[in-house]
């Protein structure tokens, strides 16, 4: 046991130091490209101007109170889910331009890669949700419940943004190409995401399609965050598991997420060198 120590350790370190590398890169290429950058960043202002008053002059929330409020959750959770799209298009480009092949020869870690990237979406999720936060405030929304509470919304938010880079990674590996990734993986979020309690309440769906949107990550996370945050639409009554235990469902989708995505991106960042 002794004699394994020290090199596992070693290779530990490996593995974090040329993944901060990975990171760092990933961070420059943003600052090469500052276009894709602001855009990134505008996105989430213009969705709070255009759902919170769009939506908001024709929907009533349940029990009452100001729709802004009611939405801003839901929007956090959505761009919660951009995680995916960004990673993937990354990963499938990468490996399109033969970067990846790139990274096999050097002498580097080989599970840097896909840490670097996730650790690089993680911080780029940071200024997104700050421009987010900025934007409810102006119209509006705001937390209730105090600090504590407002902190482990947010932690939930970065939390489940992280595990859902996982799925951007395995995705983009092994489709493999940017251009069906934009064209064809990145619209069929756009459902997924829409198919929720983000913008209008469950309880009028049909049976069906209200059990698949209970059921639903965004769901979860949406009512994690109303609750934490003291905003109206917290679900009452006889409604699923996820709803009833928003914040207990978030951490089981992240833990699921987590360990079926990391082993299965990790299989096949390593395979593709064979």
């Amino acid at each position: 046991m002794t004699t394994l120590a020290p090199p596992m350790g070693r290779r530990l370190r490996w593995t974090f130091a040329d993944g901060l590398t990975l990171v760092g890169r990933e961070l420059g290429r943003l600052r090469q490209e500052p276009g894709e950058l602001v855009g990134a960043l505008v996105f989430p202002a213009i969705m709070v101007v255009l759902f919170g008053y769009v939506f908001g002059s024709a929907i009533q929330v349940p029990d009452g109170g100001d729709y802004r409020e009611y939405l801003m959750p839901g929007l956090f959770s959505m761009v919660t889910f951009t995680a995916v799209q960004g990673v993937m298009g990354r990963m499938a480009a990468d490996s399109a331009r033969g970067v990846m092949d790139r990274f096999r020869s050097m002498p580097m870690a080989r599970l840097a890669v896909p840490f670097g990237q996730t650790g690089a979406d993680s911080l780029v999720g940071l200024p997104l949700l700050a421009v987010m936060v900025g934007a409810g405030l102006l119209v509006g929304w705001q937390p209730h419940r105090g600090l504590i509470p407002a902190a482990g919304a947010f932690g939930l938010i970065l939390l489940l943004r992280y595990a859902l880079s996982w799925v951007g990674v395995y995705v983009g590996l092994v489709v493999k190409n940017e251009q069906i990734v934009a064209q064809v993986v990145v619209p069929l979020f756009l459902p997924f995401t829409m198919l929720s309690n983000s913008f209008v309440p469950t309880g009028g769906m049909p049976g069906w399609l209200r059990f698949l949107a209970d059921w639903n990550p965004v769901s979860a996370l949406t009512a994690a965050s109303r609750e934490l945050f003291g905003n109206p639409g917290a679900p009452s009554g006889d409604v699923a598991w996820p709803l009833a235990h928003p914040v207990a469902a978030v951490l089981f989708w992240s833990a699921a997420l987590l360990g079926v995505f990391v082993p299965l991106s990790l299989r096949a960042f390593t395979r593709r060198g064979r």
